[in-house]
C-alpha cells in the first residue's frame, strides 16, 4: 500500500510541478503585457502559492523521515 501512495505522490508532484512551471511562464508573459491585468496576475501568484505548498507537502510525503 506504501508503494502505490509513493506512486501517486509521485505522479501527483510531477503534474503539480509542471503546472507551476506553467504558472510562471503565464505570470512573467503578463508582467511583460503593455496593460497587465492585475487581478488576473494576483489570481496566478496565489495559485502559484497553492501549488507550492501543495508541492512541498507531497516531496515531505516521499522523502522518509531520518532521525539523527
Amino acid at each position: 500500500m506504501a508503494e502505490q501512495d509513493n506512486n501517486e505522490f509521485t505522479l501527483e508532484l510531477a503534474r503539480l510541478q509542471q503546472e507551476h512551471r506553467d504558472l510562471d511562464a503565464a505570470i512573467e508573459a503578463l508582467h511583460h503585457s503593455p496593460a497587465p491585468d492585475l487581478l488576473r496576475l494576483q489570481r496566478l501568484k496565489k495559485r502559484k502559492l497553492q501549488l507550492r505548498d501543495r508541492i512541498s507537502f507531497l516531496e515531505d510525503q516521499i522523502t522518509p523521515d531520518i532521525i539523527a
